[in-house]
């Protein structure tokens, strides 16, 4: 645990610094686009933040490769290689897109392309799922599967970017309940050592989250942009696939796996979708939109879960601790849920049931109680002085 702590730490160091300094340097040469009739923001802010949390993901990877402590993750290197190949791609890609606005069908191809280097190059596939003998027969499907999947869950963190700390803030908790459920995972199936690449990434993604969010909080001083949020995504799909898609049926069903019957089946594909639920959901109410409206499902609008608790009459920051609220909770009732199998509470899971129907119920209460006399006009007709567009893919 120490060692996990020490990565997070340093992390958090590298990227705040990096940060600070992308930060200034973009003010010094105006790496900036200017203000547009549809933003949010009223002073040109930078958004090649980004650059800063592959810098800090970069060097705690680079780090790693020195400590014997995860040298099995190193075994064999190419994955590792993979995964930091992946990550400069999107970053780059991500880079080029906050400066010039590229088109989304380069970007899509760009992350198919990052997704294929993790599947083939690094070897990270979803072989099997972890319910009784279900695998994945044909290498083929298998390496279609984890790219979409990859591919998906990049769009998804990147679709919800639209408030001041709302995608740092998202994957910080996201991540951090996903690295305690992967670290008791891993003892619980009787690995030889609790260092593995899911636990990793994870403390990787938390440290970036972390040492970002500072400048990033409302009033942000700077945006993650594309190549922060992608980069996120690629990072928390690849530590899932890592820990679930390559899971042996053996281990799974092993007495160790201290699980009940019906529920622990479902468990260790059910967290790691929990995490990101509402960038999944996001997402998939996104592009359904679109498309029924005959528009590109990358076509910019303003009707982003988000954007709605705006038009409800949320402040800007409450809307964003209300999306923290919401991870929060989803994320640890599946938890509760997990532990308390395997712990053999009373009621085992139900600790995690009780748990997460409190917390929704307490969440819907903030969400559709505004936290401001005036709501905001409706997503359909908004005001002159709104933006038209939402924020993420403007930054």
């Amino acid at each position: 645990m120490k060692q996990y702590l020490f990565t997070i730490i340093l992390t958090a160091t590298i990227t705040f610094v990096c940060s600070w300094a992308v930060w200034q340097l973009s003010l010094r040469f105006k790496l900036y686009p200017g203000i547009r009739e549809r933003d949010v923001h009223t002073t040109p802010t930078p958004r090649l933040g980004g650059v800063a949390m592959f810098l800090g993901i970069a060097a705690a990877i680079g780090v790693s490769a020195a400590n014997p402590f995860f040298s099995i993750m190193w075994m064999p290197p190419q994955t590792m290689w993979a995964v930091l190949g992946a990550a400069f791609l999107i970053a780059v890609i991500g880079v080029m897109d906050d400066l010039w606005d590229l088109d989304w069908f380069i970007k899509l191809g760009v992350q198919f392309l990052a997704a294929g280097i993790i599947t083939v190059v690094g070897g990270l596939q979803i072989l099997s799922l972890p319910l009784g003998e279900m695998v994945i027969v044909s290498s083929w499907v298998s390496i279609a599967v984890t790219m979409f999947a990859i591919v998906v869950v990049m769009n998804a963190v990147n679709f919800i970017d639209g408030l001041d700390g709302l995608v740092a803030g998202v994957c910080l908790i996201a991540n951090g309940v996903f690295f305690a459920y992967s670290y008791i995972l891993t003892r619980d199936t009787g690995a030889s050592s609790y260092f593995n690449l899911a636990s990793f990434l994870a403390a990787v993604a938390i440290g970036a989250c972390l040492g970002f969010l500072p400048l990033n909080w409302s009033p942000a001083k700077l945006f993650m942009g594309d190549s922060g949020a992608l980069v996120m995504g690629l990072l928390m799909a690849t530590s899932a696939i890592a820990l679930t898609g390559q899971m042996s049926s053996a281990a799974m069903d092993s007495e160790e796996f201290g699980r009940s019957q019906l529920l622990g089946a479902f468990i260790p594909i059910l967290l790691p979708i929990v995490v990101v639920m509402l960038p999944l959901l996001d997402f998939g109410l996104a592009v359904f939109r679109r498309m029924r409206a005959g528009r590109s499902p990358f076509a910019p609008d303003r009707k982003h879960l988000h954007h709605r608790m705006l038009d409800l009459g949320h402040r800007d920051r409450d809307a964003v601790l209300i999306f923290y609220a919401w991870t929060a909770v989803i994320s640890l009732a599946v938890l509760l849920m997990y532990v308390g199998s395997r712990e053999d509470w009373v009621g085992q899971y139900l600790p995690g049931v009780a748990f997460g129907v409190v917390g929704v119920a307490a969440c819907l209460t903030v969400t559709l109680l505004p936290t401001r006399r005036a709501p905001r006009a409706p997503a359909d007709h908004p005001a002159p002085h709104e933006p038209t567009e939402p924020t993420l893919e403007t930054r």
